[in-house]
């Protein structure tokens, strides 16, 4: 082929992300192959781009036509399902690749999936990144936010074209190399715990409203419309209030309301608690909104146990007093955001010990910078998280930064209001709990950890250390306990 005509990158895999992000690179100028196993998604993707606009795609129905459209040193993006068919897409356009090309997975895939494939490529003379592409089917048609890892030299391979596609904030693309090895894997997976955590703090506070203050769902448009123009303004406020002003078209009433309380999951949560615990670092809030998943999924569970309950004198909602809307209003925004601040926190604290293990060397306030647009978590208050590792890049955790500690003060009144009232009228509130006690757990300078190890070491010799002296100590509990019995018996 004429080395004029040839494209300047492809893309394998062209469900709608593939679709939609291949048409993104198409729109910003970058002539762009395409292919799929199925044929007809190949079509369908080419006969979008000449509805769209005429736009420079080329549609390839064989895989070793495909890579040859490429120019060299080849780049090509893979968008499939994680796990064996990444493996299968690879081998299947790696035969017709050469030394210098590069594969970029663009799937959310286990971190060490990537760190073993970017071994087996380079065996081939191939670099390879693992690229975290977050934003859904809008972010991938029209800016998402890029979370890249592996060599810096595949980076740099199509650093051009991924900061045209990428969202643009007001300073710069969001896109940055992540770090090597599977680090863009691994920065996107936790960017989904915390969005797991936003997503169930929003839900908790529209049923604080809805359930114990009565708000209709007009009024929590007005509620989550006004929120999204303070502290709160961010992609997941600004679409839940669109929510509440979506009729059914399927009968009367809003559409919200005649859906199943029933969450599905793809499986980045459970992975970030998984990685925490194996960190030993405290997740509490992702770890909250995770359970609240398992739990919504036993929907006739549930129903029975309501049945049953309600049956022995207890209802759904326990009865309370009359409460001020505009308080209460109020109050949940303080809690959700305060709540917020500690699902981030935690989220950050896990990248820095993962950072720290992997030799990585993760730069958190760039990952908080191109987290402010494209993606599912982008909000305002991401700008000022950037700050705060910009002030200190070495912050123990965000809760103790000077502007977020004086905020998370300002809002504990409101927080504590909130969570007490969920408790005592049995509406559960486990994100904002949990958030609210690993704030109180980390602000205080004395935990009563000193019993757990003194258990520990009664039953189990495990040892303990002193305030007061150096090393570490045993004491035969046992014994001393079973002599002290004896002398209060003898002064009896």
């Amino acid at each position: 082929m004429d080395g004029a005509a040839l494209s300047r990158i492809g893309l394998a895999g062209l469900a709608v992300m593939g679709q939609n992000l291949a048409l993104n690179i198409a729109e910003k100028g970058f002539p762009i192959s395409v292919y799929n196993r199925t044929a007809s998604k190949v079509d369908e993707t080419v006969k979008r781009a000449v509805q769209e606009g005429n736009l420079p795609l080329n549609g390839h129905h064989s895989p070793q036509d495909f890579v040859l459209s490429i120019k060299k040193p080849r780049s090509v993006i893979i968008l499939v399902k994680a796990g064996l068919p990444v493996d299968q897409t690879i081998d299947t356009l790696a035969r017709y690749m050469e030394p210098g090309d590069c594969i970029v997975d663009g799937g959310n895939e286990w971190y060490e999936n990537t760190e073993r494939r970017l071994q087996a490529v380079k065996e081939k003379g191939l670099l390879y990144l693992g690229m975290g592409v977050s934003g859904g089917e809008e972010g991938a048609r029209y800016g998402p936010s890029l979370m890249p890892g592996g060599t810096l030299e595949a980076y740099k391979s199509i650093e051009d074209v991924l900061q045209k596609v990428a969202a643009q904030v007001d300073d710069g693309p969001c896109v940055t190399y992540v770090g090597e090895g599977g680090a863009g894997n691994f920065v996107k997976m936790v960017h989904n715990g915390i969005e797991y955590g936003d997503m169930q703090l929003i839900s908790e506070a529209y049923d604080v409203l809805k359930s114990v203050g009565g708000l209709t769902n007009q009024e929590l448009h007005e509620a989550f419309s006004e929120w999204n123009k303070s502290e709160l303004e961010s992609f997941l406020i600004e679409i839940t209030s669109d929510i509440f002003n979506v009729k059914d078209d399927k009968g009367p009433g809003e559409l919200v309301d005649k859906i199943l309380d029933k969450t599905g999951m793809k499986g980045t949560g459970k992975w970030t608690v998984q990685q925490a615990a194996e960190l030993s670092i405290a997740v509490p809030t992702i770890a909250a909104s995770l359970d609240s998943r398992f739990l919504s999924g036993l929907k006739e569970e549930r129903v029975a146990a309501a049945n049953i309950f309600r049956a022995n004198g207890l209802e759904d909602i326990l009865t309370h007093k009359k409460l001020h809307k505009k308080q209460l209003i109020d109050d949940v925004r303080k809690a959700l955001y305060a709540s917020k601040i500690c699902s981030y926190a935690q989220g950050m604290n896990l990248l820095r010990a993962k950072s720290l293990e992997k030799g990585w060397n993760l730069n958190l306030g760039e990952l908080a910078r191109i987290w402010k647009g494209g993606c599912i978590i982008r909000a305002a208050f991401l700008d000022r998280i950037k700050k705060a590792y910009n002030r200190n890049p070495n912050l123990a955790s965000l809760l103790i930064d000077p502007e977020f500690a004086r905020e998370m003060v300002e809002r504990q009144a409101a927080w504590r209001r909130v969570v007490s009232l969920g408790i005592s009228v049995g509406v559960s509130t486990p994100g904002m709990s949990s958030s609210l006690a690993y704030f109180d757990t980390y602000r205080r300078a004395r935990l009563p950890a000193n019993l757990v190890q003194a258990q520990r070491d009664y039953f189990g010799a495990h040892t303990y250390e002193r305030v007061d002296k150096d090393g570490t100590y045993h004491t035969e509990w046992h014994k001393l306990a079973k002599q002290n019995k004896f002398a209060a018996k003898s002064r009896m």
